[in-house]
C-alpha cells in the first residue's frame, strides 16, 4: 500500500470508528446540560464519568488508526485498553437507566439508551480496530482501502499531471499586516499568482486603501496594534460600500473563539500563520471564485432589475397605476361599474386627403408628435388615455379614479388639444383640425385580453361620445345635454339644431366655447 492510500485509509477508518465515540460525546454533552438546567445534580457526577471516558475512548481510537504514529502493543491489550472505557460507559449508563425508571425521570432515558446502543456498536467494533494496529492492514479493511482507492483515483495529487489546479486569474488584492517580513512574503506569492497586491501594515491605511481603490479581496492579520484585524472586519462588514469584499484573517492566533468569531463578523476565511502556501493559494483562489460568481449574480440581478423597471414602464404605459397594482393583488378580472364619467372622442377632419400629401414617414411622425402632446395633456389634468384607432384618440375622466370634477377636467384639455392642433397646422403649413364630442354618464371599465391587456370602457355613455364627435364639425367641440349640465356655467355654450342620433333619436347638443 502506497503512502498516500495508507494515509487515507488511515483518515477513513479513523472518520468510520470516530463516528460512533463523537456520538456518544454528543449525546453525554446533552445529557448533562439537561441534568444541569433541571437540577438534577445527583446524576451530573455519572454523567461526566461517562464524557471522560468517551474522550479516553476517542483519544485511543485515534491513535490507533494514526499510521504517522501508530501505538507499540500486541493486540489483546488493545482490546482491553479499548473495552475500560467502554465498559465505564455501559455501567454507568445502566446505572443511570435504572434509577431514571424509578425515580420517573424519562427525559434522561431517551438519550440514555442512545448512547448505550452507540456503545455496544463500538463494542462489536473492538476486534477490528485491534487488527488496524498492524503496520500492513489485513484482508479485513479490504472493503476501506477498495472505497479510499476509488476516491484517490478522481482527486490527482498536488502537483501531479492533470491535478484539478483551481485557477481564478489575476485579482486586486489587498494585504494588511503589521509584521513587514510577512507583508514582503505573502505579496511575493501572491505576485507570483499575477495578481495586482497593495500591501500596508496597519487598520488605518488599509480603510484608506480600500476607500481610495476597488479590491476583490483582503488577506488581513487579526493582531495589529491601535487597530486590530477584527475591529478592521467589522467596519468592513457594516459598510454597504464594502461589505461585499471577502475577506480571509491570517493570524497566528489559533484559538477557536478568534475564528468563531471572525467568521461570524463576515470573514470568508480563516488561516493560521505560519499559512502554508498550497492551502493559501486554494483558498485564495477558492475565495476569488466566489466573489466572481458574487459580481455575476449580482450584474443579473441588476439586469432583471432594469428590465424589470422597463415592463414596468411599458404596462404603466398600457394600463393604469391603480390597475396594475390590482392586478398585482392578484385580482384575474377587472371590470368596474362607474356610476359618472366623461368620455372624449376626437379625429382629425379629412385626414385621408391630408395623408395624401405627405409621406408614410412623415404620416407616423405627424400623428406621434400630435398624440404625444394629448398624453402629455390627459397626464397633466389627470385622465386616462384610453386608446388611438387610426386618427382618433380617446380620453376619459372619472376612470379608473372616481373625481367629481371629471366633467370639467375632460373640456379644458378639448380645448387645449384645439388649440394644438391649430399651432400644428400653422407649423406645418397644412390644415390640421379636429372634431371632438363629449357625452357623460354611466359606464363599464375594465382590463380585457390574456396576452396583449388593454383598458377599456364601454356602454351607452361610450356609444353617445363617438355619436359627439361623428356628428360634429372640424375646430369645434361637441357635447350633449349631460355634459353641458356637468359643466354648468364654466364654458361658454351654443346650442344646437336637434340632431338625429343612430339608436338615440334626436338630441339637444351644444358646441362648446372658452369664455372670452
Amino acid at each position: 500500500m502506497n503512502k498516500r492510500l495508507e494515509h487515507a485509509v488511515a483518515a477513513f477508518s479513523r472518520q468510520e470508528f470516530s463516528a460512533s465515540v463523537s456520538a456518544v460525546i454528543g449525546f453525554l454533552d446533552i445529557l448533562i446540560e439537561d441534568a444541569k438546567q433541571k437540577e438534577l445534580t445527583e446524576v451530573i457526577s455519572d454523567l461526566e464519568r461517562m464524557r471522560a471516558a468517551g474522550g479516553q475512548l476517542s483519544a485511543l481510537i485515534t491513535e490507533i488508526v494514526d499510521s504517522s504514529r501508530r501505538i507499540d502493543a500486541d493486540r489483546g491489550t488493545l482490546r482491553h485498553d479499548l473495552r475500560t472505557p467502554l465498559n465505564a460507559i455501559k455501567g454507568y449508563g445502566e446505572l443511570l437507566v435504572e434509577e431514571a425508571r424509578e425515580t420517573g425521570r424519562d427525559v434522561l432515558l431517551e438519550d440514555l439508551g442512545r448512547v448505550l446502543d452507540l456503545a455496544d456498536c463500538l463494542l462489536a467494533d473492538i476486534d477490528k480496530l485491534a487488527e488496524f494496529s498492524s503496520r500492513e492492514p489485513s484482508a479485513a479493511f479490504a472493503p476501506e482501502v477498495d472505497i479510499v482507492s476509488g476516491v484517490l483515483q478522481t482527486i490527482k495529487p498536488l502537483g501531479g499531471p492533470g491535478g484539478l489546479g483551481l485557477e481564478a486569474g489575476p485579482s486586486r488584492v489587498l494585504v494588511v499586516d503589521d509584521n513587514a517580513s510577512n507583508r514582503e512574503l505573502l505579496s511575493r506569492r501572491l505576485a507570483r499568482e499575477a495578481h495586482r497586491v497593495t500591501a500596508v501594515r496597519d487598520g488605518a491605511d488599509a480603510l484608506a486603501a480600500i476607500a481610495a481603490e476597488s479590491f476583490d479581496l483582503v488577506l488581513l492579520d487579526l493582531m495589529m496594534p491601535a487597530m486590530s484585524g477584527f475591529e478592521v472586519l467589522c467596519r468592513l462588514k457594516s459598510d454597504e460600500r464594502t461589505r461585499h469584499i471577502p475577506v480571509i484573517m491570517i493570524s497566528a492566533l489559533g484559538e477557536l473563539d478568534s475564528t468563531v468569531r471572525c467568521i461570524e463578523a463576515g470573514a470568508e476565511d480563516y488561516l493560521p500563520k505560519p499559512f502554508d502556501p498550497v492551502l493559501l493559494r486554494a483558498r485564495i483562489n477558492a475565495c476569488l471564485d466566489k466573489k466572481r460568481l458574487r459580481d455575476r449574480e449580482q450584474t443579473i440581478l441588476d439586469e432583471l432589475r432594469t428590465e424589470k423597471e422597463r415592463s414596468e414602464a411599458l404596462l404603466l404605459n398600457i394600463l393604469p397605476r391603480k390597475i396594475v397594482e390590482r392586478m398585482r393583488r392578484g385580482e384575474t378580472v377587472i371590470a368596474d361599474h362607474v356610476a359618472d364619467a366623461t368620455i372624449l372622442f376626437s379625429d382629425i377632419a379629412d385626414f385621408t386627403s391630408l395623408c395624401a400629401t405627405l409621406s408614410a414617414g412623415d404620416t407616423v411622425a405627424l400623428l406621434g408628435e400630435v398624440f404625444s402632446r394629448f398624453d402629455a395633456l390627459a397626464a397633466r389634468h389627470g385622465l386616462e388615455k384610453i386608446k388611438t384607432i387610426g386618427d382618433g384618440y380617446m380620453v376619459a375622466g372619472g376612470v379608473p379614479d372616481q373625481r367629481q370634477d371629471h366633467a370639467l377636467a375632460v373640456a379644458a384639455v378639448a380645448v387645449a388639444m384645439l388649440d394644438d392642433a391649430a399651432m400644428t397646422s400653422r407649423a406645418i403649413g397644412k390644415p390640421l383640425q379636429l372634431r371632438i364630442g363629449l357625452h357623460t354618464g354611466p359606464l363599464v371599465a375594465g382590463v380585457i385580453g390574456t396576452h396583449k391587456f388593454a383598458y377599456d370602457v364601454w356602454g351607452d355613455t361610450v356609444n353617445i361620445a363617438k355619436r359627439m364627435e361623428s356628428h360634429g364639425e372640424p375646430g369645434h367641440i361637441h357635447v350633449s345635454v349631460a355634459t353641458r349640465q356637468a359643466l354648468g356655467d364654466a364654458f361658454r355654450f351654443e346650442p344646437r339644431p336637434a340632431l338625429e342620433i343612430k339608436g338615440k333619436g334626436r338630441m339637444e347638443t351644444y358646441f362648446l366655447y372658452r369664455h372670452e
